[in-house]
């Protein structure tokens, strides 16, 4: 029997995906000056650069 791989889903803002992808490369930048692997940190930012975009309505907050 397979077992089901779990994912998890995020729902961002425009600001929200930023502060990630921002977040990432940051990372990536100090992994490249301390000469380590960025291959799983490479990987995640072209999720997150690459992650579909959905528009929803947004609900008056008052």
């Amino acid at each position: 029997m397979m077992e089901r791989e779990e994912r998890r889903v995020l729902s961002l803002d425009q600001y929200q995906h930023g502060v990630i992808v921002n977040a990432l490369n940051d990372k990536r930048n100090d992994l490249i000056k301390e000469k380590r692997p960025t291959d799983i940190v490479d990987e995640v930012l072209l999720k997150a650069l690459d992650a579909p975009r959905k528009k929803v309505r947004c609900k008056d907050e008052r």
